[in-house]
This record gives structure tokens, sequence and C-alpha cells, in this order.
């Protein structure tokens, strides 16, 4: 069995740092990703710089990378603006959030839930590019509280076109809610955040349910600029030494991913969230 994993570093670990790197430096971030062997690499979020500053530039970021054969690059986008953006790039995918809730729709993407879901249609709808479509704050909101399942279910068939992933936005979820909600959906990817430590967990709970996409952020990094005490996703590396200890194919470079996170805290001057890349891979695995 493999899985397809999507390190979404570039854009949702980096866009809630207090500092805005340049964009060469994000680029090679995401080339240091790819050399790791990353199926998929999030590269940029094409969102207003005024809004996100941490991801201003997204067009230089995109012209700066080193593009390997074997990684599909995608964005970030939250309205038909930015879906223009992006493709006018040429990245392979579109990566359009959606919220489950009303009040976390309008803080996020500043619409309302109809306008959201109208965006949505419209951008699946034109693109030629393939679309996934991530459901935001899918199993619990910071303003609205508990996410009625039922909801995200009618979110995820209204859109069975797009790949669909189920966010854990703000980290509240547990196994036994994932697995029921994978199961309930059938959404082929998950968004984690370890914010409450269940992160891995639920991981694992998502690939028992049939889930084969999971998003993860080197080094841990992340969290949401619009969600209150949204901490880091779960680490990529340490991800991918669950899933390979499991015998679960990830196709990942797992040395060349540990450097990169020993980069990155470089980088950022500052020890990261994730373990493994401070602990160090086990000769006996």
């Amino acid at each position: 069995m493999a899985v397809t994993i999507c390190d979404v570093g570039p854009r949702d670990g980096l866009q809630n740092e207090p500092e805005t790197l340049p964009p060469a430096t994000r680029a090679e971030l995401v080339n240091r990703l790819a050399a790791a062997k990353l199926p998929r690499i999030e590269a940029a979020s094409f969102v207003r710089p005024d809004a996100v500053p941490q991801m201003a530039g997204a067009e230089e970021v995109v012209g700066a990378i080193e593009r390997r054969s074997g990684t599909e690059y995608s964005g970030l986008a939250l309205n038909v603006k930015g879906y223009e953006r992006l493709v006018a790039t040429g990245l392979d995918r579109v990566n359009f959030t959606l919220a489950a809730t009303e009040t976390f729709s309008r803080r996020n993407a500043n619409q309302s839930l109809d306008e959201a879901r109208a965006a949505a249609a419209q951008v699946i709808d034109r693109s030629e590019l393939p679309v996934t479509l991530t459901i935001s704050v899918a199993f619990g909101c910071p303003f609205e509280g508990k996410v009625d399942p039922g909801m995200v279910q009618e979110l995820a068939a209204s859109f069975a076109s797009a790949e669909v992933v189920l966010a854990d936005t703000i980290g509240v979820a547990t196994p036994r809610q994932v697995r029921r909600l994978v199961e309930r959906t059938r959404a082929p990817g998950v968004h984690l955040h370890n914010t409450r430590n269940t992160g891995y967990a639920n991981a694992a709970a998502a690939l028992e349910a049939g889930a084969t996409l999971f998003d993860a952020s080197c080094g841990g990094l992340g969290g949401c600029p619009y969600a209150p005490r949204a901490t880091g996703n779960i680490a990529t590396e340490d991800l991918v030494y669950l899933f390979e200890g499991d015998g679960i194919g990830t196709g990942v470079d797992l040395d060349a991913l540990l450097a990169t996170s020993e980069w990155l805290e470089g980088v950022l001057g500052r020890r990261l969230e994730g373990q493994l890349y401070r602990a160090g891979t086990w000769a006996g695995a």
C-alpha cells in the first residue's frame, strides 16, 4: 500500500510565522522538498499580500522553482481572482479552500459561505488543472464550535468532481471523529494539525478509513492567521517515519527531508515542532 503526502510547509507552514521570508528562500524550501522526493508540494498562496504578508510575492516564488519530474506543484486560492493568478504561473494543481462554517468563511476568505461555494463551483467548472477542494474547519470552528458532520458531508458531495480534503484547521479532532467523517464523506484526503497532540493518531485513523492523501508540513510548521491558537501541522518527516515503519510506502527520501527541516530551523532561528529531525531515525527501523 502507498499514500501521497503533500508538503504544505511553503504555504501553510510559513503563513503563520512572525517574519516574512523572501521569495527566493521560500522557493529554495520548495526545491529542497522536491529533492527529497515529495510527490506533491503546496508552493504558494495567491491571496492579498495585505491580508497575509508572509505569502506576498507568490509569482516570484513560483518563478524561482526548479521543477523536478515526479513532483506535482500546487497553489492555494480562496477566490476566482486568486485562481486566475495561480493559473498564470503554470503550477500543476489548484487547491481551493472552502470553510465549513459561515463565520470562518467570512474571517478567512472575506466571503459568505454561499459566495465561497459559488466561487468554488466556478473554479472547478473553469479549471483545466486538477482541483483539490479543502474543507477547512471540518471538525471544529474557533468561532462556531462543533461542526455538523452532515454539513461537511453535503459540502463534499456538492463538489464530488474535485479531490476533497477534510481539514482539522484548529487541531480539535480525535481519531474516532476522523475515522467516521472520512468514512461518511469518502474524502480521499486529510489536512491535520497537531495542536492537541492528536494529529498522528488522527492520520492513522484516516488511513484505516480509506484516506490516501495526507497534508503535512516539514518541521511541523504551520497555523492559520485567522484561527486563534491554531498551531502547527503534523510534521512531514514524523508522518513519513510512522507510515514507512508500518509498511506504508511514501516514496519520500527521509534523510533529505530531515536535512530540509534542519536547514529550515537555521533559517527561522528557532526550534521547530517536529520530533524526528531532532531525535533522528533509528537504526533498528
